[in-house]
């Protein structure tokens, strides 16, 4: 034990005492972190409750996009932001998740899309200029679904119309594509009203299949009557009644574009109801012929060439379309040891009521009335002809007549199909006659002919030179003598003219027997004047002094 230091006395060192603190103090300590804690915690809360939906969008590339930075946005209005991209899966594409503000929470429905607004090009429009400066972003299309969804695929292109557009969607069924594009104008009466929305072939691969959009309010101009075609490009038709040229705009020349039109004369019915499906033509033409339900299929056979005649070329009667061309073939002709052409063609029975009918009331439809009707007629001599209907493009047509001189003939209803009797063309009569004449001119002894034209050329050679000897002895020995007689002539005339001049003697000589013959002639007037007065004078004598 160490001893205390020299002078020093322990007990004089002050006393250590141990004092309480309140306990208000220790409790104020610990208030700033709980507060802190309560402060986080509500900070946390709020975060949560604050913290939008958070979705995933499936695309083929994520090319413009980048995490952090590419905004989603909704009528040009940010609604979220891209948090994460990452591969697929199955390495064919991308998924990029997206966090969307709270209120967009309502937004994610079913038929909700989704797509990269880029610059495009599409149906002469241009549109995403704006992303060249200010990068891309992922485009919003609300749907109108109330099935709630969370997991989406972007679209490719952005769409054409956008679900706040008034109008309604209808659906288009073609033979081809053409060169029609998402995005192709429609026009009605050549005025843009609407859009082609997408495209794709049928799953059986015999056709393709549009859905278009027609902005209200023209939609209400398509109802059960309405017909569609495909307006692009130029439409030059050269037939009968000339050359036509029929084209929508400059843009359907060069994107395409479709065109509607309701049947002229038609009652006016109510529009069509959405997603209503139609077909479309391929021009103007097709899309306007009567639809008709009933088609009677028929068989004519030509034994001229068809060369000309097309597969949809018009069945006419009298310039009336009956029918249309359906199919054309070639077979053997045993009776004549050669060859006929079948033409396949439908004729509209509805187009020939006014022809069949045979007396007043109703005609029977059924099938025995039908065959007697094609019956009668073919029996008065209905015939299938081929007419040409453009002397330029040897377009030729199907003409359906009577010809009462035609020789008798008869409907064969054993045939599937039936075959309605023909008759020649009148090019194919011409073509027959000059081919007689041919033959005749070809069975002449041309030869012979050749031969006795020679002999008799020959012939006729030395006849002129025999002539042409003679002339030149007239000319030696006749031209002299009839020279000399000219001569003479000329000077007898010319003495008969020194004779008859006025001052000749001849004519001094006429002169005065012409007096003399006029006294005369006086001296007898006054003679038989005096006979007259005096008729005894004949036997008495003139009196003395008498007058």
């Amino acid at each position: 034990m160490a001893s205390a230091p020299s002078g020093m006395d322990l007990n004089d060192l002050p006393e250590a005492r141990t004092e309480h603190k309140r306990g208000w103090s220790a409790q104020f300590v610990w208030i700033v972190p709980i507060v802190a804690a309560l402060i986080g915690g509500w900070l946390v809360v709020k975060g949560i409750l604050e913290k939008g939906p958070v979705i995933t969008i499936a695309f083929k590339t994520a090319e413009g996009l980048e995490a952090k930075k590419t905004k989603v946005k909704y009528k040009s209005v940010e609604v979220g932001e891209v948090k994460r991209i990452a591969l697929a899966k199955d390495r064919h594409g991308v998924v990029v998740t997206v966090e969307l503000v709270k209120e967009a929470e309502s937004y994610l429905v079913d038929d909700t899309q989704f797509w990269v607004v880029r610059p495009r090009v599409a149906g002469g429009q241009v549109s995403g200029l704006g992303t060249l400066f200010s990068g891309s972003y992922i485009g919003m299309d609300i749907g109108k679904s109330e099935i709630e969804r969370t997991e989406f695929i972007g679209l490719d292109t952005q769409p054409v119309v956008t679900g706040d557009v008034p109008g309604r969607y209808f659906i288009l069924h073609a033979d081809t594509l053409g060169s029609l594009q998402v995005g192709s104008p429609v026009y009605f009466r050549q005025e843009m009203v609407g859009s082609v929305i997408a495209h794709e072939l049928n799953k059986d691969g015999q056709g393709v299949t549009f859905r278009i959009f027609v902005d209200a309010p023209y939609d209400q101009y398509v109802n059960a009557n309405t017909r569609f075609w495909n307006a692009s490009g130029i439409d030059v038709t050269l037939d009968s009644t000339g050359v036509k040229v029929d084209t929508q705009s400059m843009a359907s020349i060069l994107i395409g574009g479709i065109a509607f039109e309701t049947l002229a004369g038609s009652a006016a019915g109510p529009p069509a109801e959405e997603n209503r499906e139609f077909f479309l033509a391929n021009t103007r033409v097709d899309a306007m012929k009567r639809q008709d339900t009933v088609a009677l299929p028929f068989v004519m056979y030509f034994s001229r060439s068809i060369r000309g005649l097309s597969v949809g070329a018009p069945v006419e009667f009298r310039g009336i379309t009956v029918g249309e061309v359906k199919g054309m073939n070639i077979e053997p002709n045993e009776a004549f040891n050669g060859f006929r052409f079948p033409v396949s063609v439908e004729v509209y029975p509805g187009r020939l009521m006014s022809m069949m009918r045979m007396g007043p009331g109703e005609m029977p439809m059924d099938e025995a009335s039908r065959k007697a009707r094609w019956d009668a007629m073919v029996a008065r001599g209905l015939r299938g002809q081929l007419k040409t209907g453009n002397l330029l493009t040897g377009q030729l047509y199907v003409e359906m007549d009577f010809f009462p001189d035609a020789p008798p003939a008869r409907m064969d209803w054993t045939s599937k199909p039936p075959v309605v009797p023909t008759v020649s063309g009148r090019l194919e009569e011409l073509q027959t006659t000059i081919a007689s004449i041919a033959k005749k001119i070809d069975r002449l002894p041309l030869s012979e002919i050749s031969g006795d034209v020679r002999k008799s050329l020959a012939t006729l050679n030395r006849t002129l030179e025999s002539a042409d000897k003679l002339v030149k002895r007239l000319d030696a020995e006749v031209a002299p003598s009839a020279k000399a007689a000219l001569d003479d002539a000329r000077k007898t005339l010319k003495a008969a003219e020194r004779t008859m001049s006025s001052d000749s003697p001849l004519q001094h000589e006429l002169q005065q027997t012409l007096r003399e013959l006029n006294r005369t002639a006086q001296s007898l007037r006054l003679l038989s004047e005096y006979l007259e007065r005096h008729p005894e004078s004949l036997i008495r004598g003139k009196k003395e002094g008498g007058q």
